[in-house]
């Protein structure tokens, strides 16, 4: 399973900027996807996470300005993000908990993108 994440940029303070990640490959089911972030120096940490009967979860940092959504036959899952902090900024990750064909269930990352939000 890869997962590719799109989206991350540049923006002011009180801006919005909008996440994509699409899985592929060799996919019998995603059970959650969710999206982490990690600023320099600091661990990973999780944003929102959302089930594959659409139940999201959010970090208490980030309640009612992001929201997560996904689509099961696409197997993709975004995360819109409003009013957007200067401790926004981190690099994003996506993740989806999956079972792919002939394997177990699995944790799979994308490769991360960068979300600068400038004072």
């Amino acid at each position: 399973v890869q997962l590719q994440a799109s989206g991350g940029g540049l923006v002011q303070a009180g801006g919005s900027l909008r996440l994509s990640c699409v899985a592929s490959g060799s996919i019998d089911s995603i059970k959650v996807m969710a999206w982490y972030r990690q600023a320099p120096g600091n661990q990973r940490e999780l944003v929102a996470i959302i089930t594959s009967g659409g139940k999201p979860t959010y970090a208490d940092i980030v309640k009612g300005r992001f929201t997560i959504s996904r689509d099961n036959a696409k197997n993709t899952v975004d995360l819109q993000m409003n009013s957007l902090k200067p401790e926004d900024t981190a690099v994003y990750y996506c993740n989806a908990g999956a079972w792919s064909r002939g394997s177990s269930y699995k944790s799979y990352w994308g490769q991360g993108t960068q979300v600068t939000v400038s004072s």
